[in-house]
């Protein structure tokens, strides 16, 4: 599978990591029901590189996940535009 997705996650002590990977779900009308499913969770779990990686929620100050999908839920603001930097 191409690696075309990506997830930039920026720490509250400043540090950060970046994953690459494929497409996880097929359709996106299901998105909005893995984006609520997954923010009831107190940590997000990323398989990488053969290793379980559990990150709590807690410890996240932002994620910026690419490509943004074709359908989104209806709560989501769409077709921003970032003006200044969230880690400044």
């Amino acid at each position: 599978m191409t690696k075309d997705r990506g997830l930039s996650i920026h720490f509250n002590d400043g540090s950060k990591v970046t994953f690459s990977f494929p497409k996880q779900i097929t359709h996106d009308e299901l998105v909005a029901g893995r984006l609520d499913k997954l923010m009831e969770k107190k940590a997000l779990v990323v398989e990488a590189d053969g290793a379980l990686m559990v990150i709590p929620f807690s410890n996240i100050k932002y994620m910026q996940l690419y490509a943004a999908p074709q359908k989104l839920p209806d709560y989501v603001i769409k077709d921003a535009t970032v003006d200044a930097a969230m880690d400044a």
